[in-house]
Formats: C-alpha cells, structure tokens, sequence
C-alpha cells in the first residue's frame, strides 16, 4: 500500500488518527472493528449485537 496522506486518507483527532472513509473503501475490505468513517456500515451496535450472540440482533 502506498504512503497514506493526511487529510485524504486519514485525520488526527485528539492525537489519535482516524481513517477516511475513502481510504477505508480504497482498502477495499471491512475489518468489523467499527471504525468511526466505516463506508461498509458496520457499527459499535452490530459489534456489540454480534458479541452477545446471533439470536439478539
């Protein structure tokens, strides 16, 4: 993967760097970890909803 560059790929929030939701579509997968830009749709909910077990969703 080529080098990523700030404000396109990714941006910094509170020291902490947040990836684009067009760099996370660029990557071309989804890694259910729920990222805040997440172009996929996967969010802390259905993380959570997946962790108590398929029945609760």
């Amino acid at each position: 993967m080529s080098k990523l560059i700030e404000g396109e790929d990714f941006y910094v929030e509170r020291g902490l760097m947040v990836l684009t939701a067009k760099y996370l579509l660029k990557r071309g997968y989804c890694c259910k970890n729920a990222c805040r830009n997440c172009p996929y749709g996967f969010s802390k909910k259905k993380k959570e909803a997946a962790a108590e077990g398929p029945d609760k969703v």
